[in-house]
């Protein structure tokens, strides 16, 4: 079976899992939770904040937030799950070097991960996960990779989104890619109702200097949806060159992140989408830019 059927087969189980259960910030207790970074007027993180500087409302209705934790490994920090979503088609050419050894020094920069996840795409996708145990296997994965095939995607994010549905905790997904989508079988709308429902943040680093100006922009616009529809980033390095400088403000922003966990008033497992709102309310502090997902669908339960 092709791994484009087979991510959306996963899809589909995604969707399900989705609806079905929230998502949960601490084992045994059911909260929603919310992954939200804050930027002053600079764009610079801002690191300071605590419970009290914050409210979160649902559909406005303001919630009691029942978990806080700033950055990672402090406190209540929920563990943390590691995608690395890497484009080996064979558009990439000369950059696959560099391109492998810019991914390899971010995560050894990233060592709280509790696991990593590497998923190498180019016709088909492959994935697999790591501990941090076997960190080394990971990095061997990566060196090893040579470029082939075309350019699949959605089926990789929809393949990691699969497995990412079971794990409890952060989860950060990395995609590189250098181009559109040439080969998947999962469709974007779908692909985007996927990264609605799940807990997962999307970092895109998209690497698209070498692609037509006709179709650069379009490209350009959906990696920035996907990213946009998890609370996520998207960038775009004018060469393979500035991959190190964008991996280092990657780092910078999840270790800035605040996770934020609280239990709905309203239970009702009927599927609906839940619209999310998180504001800084420091009086002190004006002109801060918060970031974080939308809201969430609730979980379904048949009457």
């Amino acid at each position: 079976m092709r791994a484009g059927v087979l991510a959306t087969a996963l899809a589909l189980n995604v969707a399900a899992a989705a609806a079905q259960q929230m998502p949960t910030f601490r084992s045994g207790v059911d909260l929603t939770t919310i992954v939200a970074s804050v930027t002053d007027k600079r764009g610079n993180p801002v690191t300071d904040l605590e419970r009290s500087d914050f409210e979160i409302y649902e559909d406005g209705e303001r919630q009691a937030i029942a978990q806080f934790a700033v950055g990672l490994g402090e406190g209540d920090a929920p563990p943390l799950h590691l995608g690395l979503l890497l484009d080996v088609s064979d558009s990439m050419g000369d950059d696959i070097a560099f391109t492998k050894t810019a991914a390899i020094k971010f995560l050894n920069l990233l060592t709280d991960a509790e696991d990593i996840t590497v998923v190498d795409f180019d016709t088909e996708v492959r994935a697999a996960r790591y501990s941090q145990a076997e960190f080394a296997r990971a990095i061997e994965r990566i060196r090893q990779k040579s470029v082939s095939g075309n350019t699949a995607v959605y089926d990789a994010v929809g393949l990691y989104l699969d497995g990412a549905a079971s794990q409890d905790g952060r989860k950060i997904m990395l995609l590189y890619t250098d181009g559109g989508d040439t080969r998947s079988v999962l469709p974007l709308h779908e692909l985007m109702d996927l990264l609605k429902a799940s807990d997962v943040t999307l970092y895109v680093v998209g690497a698209l200097e070498h692609q037509p100006a006709s179709v650069r922009t379009q490209q350009r616009m959906v990696l920035m949806q996907m990213a946009d529809a998890t609370g996520g980033l998207a960038f775009f390095p004018s060469s393979v060159k500035g991959l190190d400088e964008v991996y280092d403000k990657v780092l910078e922003d999840i270790r800035a992140q605040y996770t934020i966990g609280y239990a709905p008033t309203r239970r009702h497992a009927d599927g609906s989408w839940r619209k999310v709102d998180v504001r800084v309310v420091r009086k002190d502090d004006r002109g801060l830019r918060v970031r974080a997902r939308k809201g969430y669908f609730a979980p379904y339960v048949p009457r």
